[in-house]
């Protein structure tokens, strides 16, 4: 080999690791180069869904399926069947407050139901103000009234909340009802001064079953719902 053959092929090399170091290599793993603005709709089509990346702006129209909808059919499954006055209420409801969602609201019943029996029980004005309206809270109030004038006192504990569910909704101007039917076991006796019991039995777990309606404004941004009307199913 003689010294020409020698300088072309150190030129060959030479050029060959410059090439390499300003291209990089590829090892057959690299994403194909693409648009933005391409790739934006192809994801939309693959998923039948629009995602809208940084800086793009799409237009989806009313027919354009997305994941979130929910079929007229299924949107009140488990609470209520499809055409009854019930689910047409809880239609209502959810056209005039969008952030509507009856399981959460049933879920916050649950747990009011319990704070308002325990607050009468113990004769708390100050949590009941709070969670009825007014005219509920005054009949309360006449209630707890007549037990401190008669020096009674009345003790009451839950053993459990089996069952709530709606049975009625209805939205009448800006005002939004919800009725609940619950069933539920609790202890509960009441005794006069000197601790004979006159009502209940410390020893016996009652089936209980109430039916109560909450409301609120669906046009205020409190976000609470008061108890407007209670009774008892037999």
């Amino acid at each position: 080999m003689d010294i020409y053959t020698i300088i072309f092929l150190a030129l060959a090399v030479f050029i060959f690791l410059r090439l390499r170091n300003v291209l990089g290599q590829r090892t057959g793993n690299e994403r194909p180069p693409y648009d933005r603005a391409a790739r934006n709709v192809v994801q939309g089509a693959q998923d039948n869904s629009v995602v809208p990346m940084p800086g793009s702006v799409i237009d989806q129209t009313p027919l354009a399926p997305t994941a979130d909808v929910t079929p007229p059919t299924d949107r009140w499954k488990g609470l209520a069947e499809s055409g009854t006055a019930l689910a047409q209420g809880l239609d209502t409801i959810a056209a005039q407050d969008s952030s509507f969602d009856p399981r959460h609201f049933i879920s916050g019943a649950k747990s009011a139901y319990e704070m308002i029996v325990l607050a009468f029980a113990n004769g708390d004005r100050r949590s009941l103000k709070d969670l009825l309206s007014s005219e509920v809270f005054d009949s309360f109030d006449a209630v707890i009234k007549d037990r401190e004038k008669q020096e009674h006192k009345t003790e009451t504990r839950f053993v459990s909340i089996d069952k709530a569910e709606l049975v009625g909704a209805e939205a009448r101007d800006r005002a939004a009802q919800l009725t609940v039917r619950f069933v539920s076991q609790m202890i509960s006796v009441t005794r006069d001064k000197a601790g004979t019991i006159v009502d209940g039995n410390p020893d016996k777990v009652a089936d209980i079953t109430d039916v109560w309606t909450f409301a609120r404004d669906t046009t205020s941004r409190d976000p609470n719902w008061k108890l407007v009307g209670t009774g008892s199913a037999h």
